[in-house]
């Protein structure tokens, strides 16, 4: 039997990042103990107040279906947390509730770019934005991030990449898997590259609350830009509930109703319960928050110098986010070939870059979701699997 030519515009390279993970989650299965720094998902308790929320939420039976893109409430304690943290307007009406930064996302996309346009990505890029541009029909076009430059961009490299069928220039700071924080200057280039061409500008901002190197500025913030940019975000990481798939999207009022529609097709609303526990972290400014941002911090900072002993190896310090960049081209092993040692041997499971583009070859992203004795003892297993792959190649 056939299938649609979909299913082909959503497989590539960014599946396969996976297969290392897939693999540890067997092994874990049928016994083994391993330690698992592959997926950003927060180790540590969602702040107490989220949990009594949803718990009271579902004893209430705020069991049925929810407005399509949200709740007024919930819309209108996005909007005030957008203005709050940007100094621009913001209202329910430029707001959709989406499932999660990932949904939001794949619905915006489908809503601003569709066959024959062409849409920017600084890469490395996350695994699964290929898939989401495909998905549209859309290309993507993507302007390599260099190591030696910090993985910041490369502005003029952006700007040659516009063709008349550029709809979209894409970018993530907080940035996944590099770690690196746009600043306001790059920040405000891309912007103005947005404006001279008439572009949109999409921002995934997941990691926004964990910014070490600089404050985070949003996309939004930025001045004669709410007609053409989209923000996207949630409390996944910021809060430690991904399973919540909460999120939302920020847009021209045009786009919400847009969203209505795609949403309606697929999820006909959020649940009730969810949005209700979500209302608590979008109506106070909870230290639980600033707690995690601390705590990825220091994993970062201590992982960063025990990973500086691994022969053959550069650790790249994020900037943000949740993750570390370990550089181990110098081993002469490929990513895959060095994630499948570490995995074998060690029983660390963690993501090689090949698949988040070209840029990001012969690097491992490892997630700092882990308590600090097991990030640490992760480390020193790393390095010793460097140490006996240089051994090996002294040989």
């Amino acid at each position: 039997m056939r299938y649609a030519p979909l299913v082909e515009r959503i497989t590539g390279k960014g599946a396969a990042a996976w297969e290392i993970h897939f693999d540890g989650e067997r092994r874990r299965d049928s016994g083994e103990d391993i330690i698992f720094l592959t997926v950003g998902d927060p180790d540590q308790d969602p702040p107490a107040a989220i949990i009594e929320a949803t718990v009271a939420a579902l004893r209430q039976h705020r069991t049925g279906y929810a407005p399509i893109v949200g709740y007024p409430a919930v819309r209108e304690a996005i909007a005030a947390r957008v203005a709050r943290r940007t100094g621009q307007a913001c209202r329910a009406d430029n707001v959709a509730v989406v499932p999660g930064t990932q949904g939001g996302l794949y619905c915006a996309v489908q809503c601003l770019a569709g066959p024959g346009d062409e849409i920017i990505v600084p890469e490395p890029i996350y695994a699964t934005y290929g898939a989401v541009i495909g998905a549209s029909g859309a290309r993507i076009v993507t302007v390599p991030l260099r190591p030696e430059t910090g993985f910041h961009p490369d502005l003029d490299a952006i700007a040659a990449a516009v063709t008349p069928r550029t709809r979209v220039i894409w970018i993530n700071s907080p940035h996944n898997p590099t770690g690196a924080v746009l600043t306001p200057d790059e920040i405000a280039a891309i912007a103005a590259l947005c404006r001279r061409h008439d572009l949109w500008l999409l921002s995934d901002e997941v990691y926004e609350d964990l910014a070490f190197a600089r404050p985070h500025v949003s996309a939004w913030s930025l001045p004669e830009m709410a007609e053409r940019t989209v923000v996207v975000s949630s409390l996944s990481k910021s809060h430690a509930i991904p399973g919540f798939r909460f999120g939302w999207v920020v847009g021209p009022p045009a786009l919400a109703r847009h969203l209505f529609n795609l949403l309606l097709c697929l999820f006909y609303g959020g649940p009730a319960f969810i949005q209700d526990g979500a209302l608590v972290a979008l109506s106070r400014d909870l230290p639980e928050v600033a707690a995690l941002r601390e705590a990825y911090r220091a994993r970062a900072g201590m992982l960063s110098a025990l990973l500086r002993e691994a022969p053959g190896c550069r650790v790249v310090p994020p900037e943000g986010g949740m993750f570390v960049l370990l550089d181990i081209r110098g081993t002469g092993l490929d990513s895959a070939a060095f994630a499948r040692l570490l995995l074998e041997r060690e029983r660390v499971a963690v993501l090689p870059c090949d698949g988040f583009g070209a840029s990001a070859a012969g690097h491992l992203r490892i997630a700092l979701s882990a308590p600090e004795p097991r990030l640490r003892e992760a480390g020193a297993r790393i390095v010793r699997v460097a140490r006996a792959v240089m051994m090996d190649v002294a040989k």
